[in-house]
Parts: structure tokens; C-alpha cells; sequence
């Protein structure tokens, strides 16, 4: 048996995204260039930036592809706080590294940071950002949906509370999109992070939602994509970013609803062994997606023991050098660095069936036995 059940880390690229993608292959030139070769090159790169804009509510040119959601999240948070100059900035302990990572960078750099603490669910509220805001706030930076946790976070309130204050707001959108209904507009942040390959499209391109008079200093000087990132552009991974867009959207309504009852047959599997507890809200959570606390187990030989027997899953913990290290997240939320280290996070997919589940479940019996003795 192999189950991956990893979805949240990576999709697989759908068929139909491949076919796609080979349909434009030939359009090697240059976007920038004016020959034919390089104007056939910017005609796929421009329609695919304005498919993403109609289906995310935003104009085309207000669409700024970048290699990754990593990168989106970095041009947001540094773009905006270089374009300020000075001041500060609010955000949360449960953010993904790579805001994490530029927030760290603008302290460096001179700028005020305020990280939200998360309540046990890892939820953050439009009270505590409005508590957070000072005079000099320029940026409120919240994620939509948590990578590890599943949780879903109020940003439409919390862009609310930002604007009248008279500050921008981001949203590190990677995990939402396509899972969730999102649309900018309604939700009415002036930036979004969004990234191809977790809605089963191609790795190595994303896009950050830039609104238009938004000012950014790009981390990456260049005239290409409007002077806010520099370098040539790839336009065959855009097509495959807008054409696995549009079908993560328009198969939303019957996916979501088909993996919310996978995963409460998971979540029912998995707390039904002793010592098991939930990580996240229990129903303000993203349908694919469950994260548990195993007590009195080894963190890095459950989820070895796991691999080994066919079902991928994740620690919701950065492994570096061979050695689990302690969520963030899982530490904020109130666990201890042992727990933390013995949680796992699965996450299911468009091609996930309830007989694999049902493996999964099995197996992971057969995982906690072994960790535990």
C-alpha cells in the first residue's frame, strides 16, 4: 500500500494541467521581445494572467507572477515596508516561514514588528489586531488558512479593521486558494499570496495579488511584470498555474464537500486511539486537513514507522539534518516542545479514495504501537 496524504506540502500536477502546458511548450521566446516568437510568448503569458484575474477577482494587471508563495509572501511584506520606508508592522506566531522569515529581516532593518499570539485553536481575531495597531502601522499581514493547523482565520474582518485604520492588509492566501471559496475582492485585502502547485498545477511559479496603487519596491529590480519583479518570465508554467486554477474552482463544489467526509472518517480513525488528541479548530478548518498530537510517542519514529508502511504524511515540523525540530505553530498553540515533536498533519487530495483513508487509519495504529514501545 502507498497512501500520500500529504497534499498540503505539495499536489501532484494533474493530467490535464501536463496536456495543457505541452499545448504551449513551443512558446519559448522572450515575453519582452517584439519578434513573433517573443510576442506568442507574452500572448500565453498575458491570458493567463487575466484568466487568474477573473477568477480571483482582481484586473489583470494588478496579477505579478512570481517563482513561488515563498516569494509572494517576501515581496509583500519587504515590497510594502521598503515603499514605507519606516514604521511598523503586525502579523501572527503561526505564520508560514517565509513571512516569518521577512519579518525577521525588518526588524534588522529598523521596522517595529508585533506578532499575535493564537488562541488553543490557533485562531487570531479582528480585536486583537485592532489592540496591536499603532499610528505607525503600514502593514497587517495575516495567513487565510494555517499550512499546518487547517485553520481558518477571519481576514475579511481583519482587512476591515486594518483599512479604517489606514494601513494595508495582506493575506498569505497559498493554502485557501482552491480549497476554499476566495475571491480579493470580498475579501479585500490589498495583497494575496497564491502558489500553483497546491492546487495541483506546476512548481516554480505563484503570483502575489498586488492592488492597483499599492506602491512596492521590488526585491528583484527589473521592468518585467510592471517594474515590481524583474526577470523573464515563464509562460508556460503561468498557463499551467491559470489552467489548474480554473479547475481547482470549478470542481470546489463537490471536492469540498467529498473530502470534508473523507476527512472526518480520518479524524474519527485517528482519535479513536488513546492519547490522541486534535490540533486546530475542530470545524473552522479547511476540509483536507487534519493535524494530531500523539502522546507518549517518539515524534521522528512515528512518522518513520508511518513511511514504512505506505502512508505519507508530515510532522507539521521543518525536518533539518535528519532531526525533527518543534512546530512553531504547535508551540504557540500551548504545546509542549515533546508533543509538538509527536504530532503529525495529514492532508487529502483530489485523487485520495475513502479505501485508502481507511489504510491510512490502520496504519497509523500500527505507527503509534511502534512509537509508543
Amino acid at each position: 500500500m502507498r497512501v500520500y496524504l500529504d497534499h498540503a506540502a505539495t499536489t501532484p500536477l494533474d493530467p490535464e494541467v501536463r496536456e495543457a502546458m505541452r499545448g504551449v511548450e513551443e512558446a519559448f521566446g522572450n515575453p519582452s521581445s517584439v519578434h513573433r516568437f517573443g510576442q506568442e510568448a507574452r500572448r500565453v503569458l498575458e491570458g493567463a494572467r487575466e484568466r487568474i484575474a477573473a477568477l480571483l477577482g482582481v484586473r489583470p494587471r494588478e496579477v505579478v507572477f512570481t517563482a513561488s508563495g515563498s516569494e509572494a509572501n517576501a515581496l509583500a511584506l519587504l515590497g510594502v515596508a521598503l515603499a514605507k520606508g519606516r514604521g511598523h508592522v503586525v502579523s501572527t506566531e503561526v505564520e508560514h516561514a517565509a513571512v516569518l522569515g521577512a519579518l525577521r529581516l525588518l526588524e534588522r532593518l529598523g521596522f517595529a514588528v508585533t506578532r499575535l499570539k493564537p488562541d488553543r485553536f490557533g485562531l487570531v481575531y479582528p480585536e486583537q489586531v485592532a489592540e496591536a495597531l499603532r499610528p505607525d502601522t503600514v502593514l497587517v499581514s495575516v495567513m487565510a488558512a494555517n499550512n499546518e493547523l487547517g485553520t481558518l482565520y477571519p481576514v475579511h474582518e481583519i482587512a476591515q479593521v486594518v483599512h479604517a485604520h489606514g494601513a494595508l492588509f495582506h493575506t498569505d492566501a497559498v493554502q485557501a486558494i482552491g480549497q476554499v471559496p476566495f475571491r480579493a475582492e470580498e475579501v479585500g485585502a490589498d495583497l494575496v499570496s497564491l502558489s500553483a502547485h497546491k492546487f495541483y498545477g506546476p512548481k516554480g511559479v505563484g503570483a502575489l495579488l498586488v492592488r492597483q496603487g499599492v506602491d512596492l519596491v521590488p526585491l528583484v529590480p527589473g521592468k518585467q511584470e510592471g517594474g515590481r519583479r524583474g526577470g523573464t518570465p515563464n509562460p508556460v508554467l503561468a498557463h499551467g498555474m491559470a489552467v489548474a486554477l480554473e479547475k481547482a474552482l470549478r470542481l470546489l463544489p463537490e471536492e469540498a464537500p467529498r473530502l470534508l467526509a473523507l476527512r472526518r472518517r480520518l479524524e474519527e480513525g485517528l482519535l479513536s486511539v488513546e492519547g490522541v488528541e486534535l490540533n486546530g479548530h475542530p470545524e473552522r478548518r479547511l476540509p483536507k486537513l487534519v493535524n494530531v498530537t500523539v502522546k507518549g510517542a517518539d515524534g521522528e519514529v512515528l512518522l518513520l514507522a508511518l513511511d514504512l508502511l505506505g502512508v505519507a504524511a508530515s510532522s507539521g515540523s521543518a525536518c533539518s539534518a535528519g532531526s525533527l525540530e518543534a512546530s512553531h505553530v504547535l508551540l504557540a498553540l500551548g504545546r509542549s516542545p515533546e508533543e509538538a515533536k509527536a504530532s503529525l498533519r495529514f492532508s487529502l487530495g483530489r485523487f485520495t479514495t475513502l479505501a485508502e483513508v481507511e489504510g491510512a487509519v490502520a496504519a497509523f495504529r500500527e505507527a503509534v504501537a511502534r512509537a509508543r514501545s
